[in-house]
This record gives structure tokens, C-alpha cells and sequence, in this order.
């Protein structure tokens, strides 16, 4: 294997009396789709807000492609390649689809409002932004308000914003949150093929496991804040402390 695209040594969280993230050190290999399971309270977001830099540890370190990342602001860490998508859903309701994915676009290339340029100047940012649409099917929604959406549209619009930043990872918390039974498949497929594409690594925290199970390499189980045990799925599956975790921390 070469250089992880993330690491992280020791990692560590402390709330008051309470340590949200207990010395987790974990290697994320590049390309790969991993995701994070664990009972409610094991300290999967907030682990994955250490490593996106919304909150900044009591201890230990985070690395990006070999540089220490630890000390940097989220918009920092986005300039260098990681893209981070919420359980909330965060788009310009009032702008069209293609409008919000055009926005993001433009800021990856450096070409920002002008209030006497108009946006078709910018032809390739508008082809740009279509293309993305395409990948994850919204195309026929280009010129849709993003209010309009149906939930499971916003969160594949949302998905788009940030693949228009071109990351290196993906950062996924939660895309299902929210969503109907119906929903559900739409993200799946999606998350499929952004799979089978293996131009991004996927980081993925979410409870459906059989939505994990089908789409992983790997999975790493947290328990208390603490790591308790990463491999493939099958490997994870049989293991017996996981058994005992999830069986002792939820239904």
C-alpha cells in the first residue's frame, strides 16, 4: 500500500469530563470507499469533525497526504482537496441547480461575481457544472429552484457542490439522514457509481448497514470514542466484539 490520504495519531477529544474521541489512529488509503460504524454515541461525527477541522482535538494529530493538517481551518483544508458533505442539507434554495453547482465551480477556478460580466461569458464553468449534474443524475433538474427538490435530490445536489471542488476525498456524514424508504436507493445509486468511478476516496459515516456492507472496502467500528476494530466488511461482520457492541449499544 502507498501513503495514506489521511491519518490520524492518537486523536482526542475531550468535552469537560467526557472524551468524545479516545487516542484514535487510523490509516484511509487513497481511492478506497471506507466507512464508519458504531453504535449512537461512539463519536463518529464528532471524529470526522476532527478530521474536516470543525473542532480541533485535546490531543494527537490529523495528516493529509503526509501534511500535518491539525492546526488548519476548514476552508484550508478544502484548498487542499477535501470535500465534506453534512446531515443537514446546505444549498442556495433560491438558485436554480445548475446555479448552485456553477457557484462552486467558479470558486475552484478562481473566477468570482462580477455584477457586469454575465455568467454565459463563463461558458466552460456553465459546461463544467453540467457535466457534474450528469454525474449524479440531475441534469433534468438544471434549471429546477433547488427549493423544488425533493430531499433525496438535495442531497445528491449537495454531493454535487462538492464535487465541483474537485477533492481528493469525500467526506460524507450521514447522506441518507432524513430521507423516505423510497429515498434511500437514490443516494445508494449514486454512491455506486462515484464508487465504481474511483476518482475520489470515500469516507462515509452511516447506519444503514446494509447500505455499508454492499458499498465498502473497509470499515472501522468505533465504540465509546475509542477504536475497536477496522477491516472488510466480512472480517467486521464475524467479529465478536463488534457483535457485543452493537448488540449492548443499539438496537
Amino acid at each position: 500500500m502507498g501513503e495514506p490520504i489521511i491519518q490520524t495519531r492518537d486523536l482526542t477529544i475531550n468535552f469537560g469530563g467526557h472524551t468524545a474521541v479516545d487516542h484514535v489512529s487510523l490509516d484511509i488509503q487513497p481511492k478506497t470507499f471506507t466507512s464508519i460504524i458504531g453504535p449512537n454515541g461512539a463519536g463518529k461525527t464528532t471524529y470526522f469533525n476532527l478530521i474536516s477541522g470543525l473542532l480541533k482535538p485535546s490531543e494527537g494529530q490529523v495528516f493529509f497526504k503526509g501534511v500535518d493538517i491539525t492546526n488548519l481551518p476548514p476552508e484550508k483544508r478544502v484548498r487542499m482537496g477535501m470535500g465534506r458533505c453534512f446531515q443537514i442539507t446546505n444549498v442556495f434554495p433560491n438558485l436554480t441547480t445548475i446555479e448552485n453547482v456553477r457557484l462552486a465551480v467558479q470558486a475552484k477556478a478562481g473566477v468570482f461575481y462580477n455584477v457586469f460580466t454575465h455568467y454565459l461569458k463563463f461558458s466552460q464553468l456553465q459546461e463544467k457544472a453540467m457535466e457534474i449534474l450528469d454525474r449524479v443524475s440531475l441534469t433534468d433538474k438544471a434549471y429546477a429552484l433547488a427549493r423544488s427538490l425533493s430531499h433525496g435530490e438535495k442531497r445528491k445536489l449537495e454531493i454535487a457542490i462538492v464535487l465541483a471542488l474537485e477533492p481528493e476525498i469525500l467526506l460524507l456524514d450521514e447522506p441518507t439522514a432524513g430521507m423516505s424508504l423510497e429515498e434511500v436507493p437514490i443516494i445508494l445509486d449514486l454512491l455506486a457509481k462515484l464508487k465504481a468511478e474511483r476518482n475520489n476516496t470515500i469516507l462515509l459515516v452511516e447506519h444503514k448497514m446494509d447500505m455499508v456492507l454492499s458499498l465498502s472496502d473497509e470499515l472501522i467500528v468505533l465504540f465509546n470514542g475509542a477504536l475497536l476494530e477496522k477491516g472488510d466488511p466480512q472480517y467486521i461482520m464475524r467479529n465478536e466484539q463488534v457483535q457485543k457492541a452493537y448488540l449492548g449499544g443499539m438496537a
